[in-house]
């Protein structure tokens, strides 16, 4: 059964084409499951699209669930379309997001760290001049809010957890395998999967989120896995779904789950 949940559309700005065509790009793959999970708006801004180019409008939410909703239903028995949503994570406007999400059916939610500090985590531009000592405690902070998101109840998957090497690969080389550690026996004890998101493939740094020796500690660790391609435009549906699931045996995963009304699906490797 070949899945991918981590799916774009228009609505955020940056990717493109409809939801339907990412719909069908996955029939094209093979896929027997697609999520649908286009970036949440920024709820607590009093704004209503306070940045077009990143995420949708709040007015424009229920657009989208509603829309999902549809093309799941128009394309049962040829797809399974799950309602998924990719969620900034605020530990200040948690009980927000919380309360918005809980009005909606959705099958899962991906709770990705894009920010710390008030600063995005691809912003290369962050690192110049820090200090070896600096850099720790940035890549520490990191992971803690990650362990944070873990903890919060609010997801199902976490995405991209390394992507901060997207446009730094050095990031990679901070040693911070401690931190790293406590993140992953947090994720695991929380149930949530992390993601194998094939699109850092196509930034400074290359490969995969996150790397194979993360991969290797969360195995250890017995967190669970899910895969996305984190696709912006509807050719990159299902992108090297056979490479990873390849890799994750190799690493010692006998599984992998998606999540369906919340609850995960397991499929063998």
């Amino acid at each position: 059964m070949k899945f991918d949940l981590h799916t774009h559309h228009f609505r955020c700005g940056h990717a493109d084409d409809s939801i339907e065509a990412y719909i069908q790009a996955g029939i094209k793959a093979g896929l027997g499951v697609i999520g649908i999970s286009d970036h949440s708006p920024y709820f607590a801004s009093v704004e209503d699209q306070p940045n077009p180019g990143t995420a949708m409008a709040k007015s424009d939410f229920v657009n989208y669930i509603e829309e999902v909703l549809k093309l799941k239903a128009k394309y049962e028995g040829k797809i399974d379309v799950l309602l998924g949503v990719e969620s900034d994570y605020y530990p200040e406007h948690e009980q927000l997001y919380k309360d918005v999400y809980a009005k909606y059916p959705f099958d899962y939610i991906i709770g990705s760290v894009h920010q710390t500090r008030g600063v995005s985590i691809f912003n290369r531009k962050r690192w110049k001049g820090l200090s070896a000592e600096v850099q720790i405690t940035e890549k520490e902070h990191y992971y803690a809010l990650i362990g944070q998101s873990a903890k919060s109840g609010m997801f199902q998957v976490l995405g991209h957890i390394d992507a901060m090497k997207g446009y730094y690969p050095a990031f990679s080389d901070i040693p911070a395998t401690e931190a790293i550690d406590t993140a992953l026996s947090i994720i695991a004890d929380s149930g949530v999967a992390i993601e194998i998101n094939t699109s850092g493939k196509m930034k400074d740094s290359g490969g995969w989120y996150p790397s194979n020796a993360i991969l290797e500690r969360a195995c250890h660790y017995g967190v669970q896995v899910t895969f996305g391609s984190d696709s912006h435009v509807p050719k990159r549906v299902g992108d090297e779904w056979e490479l990873v699931a390849k890799r994750l045996k190799e690493i010692g995963f006998k599984q992998w789950v998606y999540f369906k009304q919340k609850q995960p699906v397991v499929v063998k490797l």
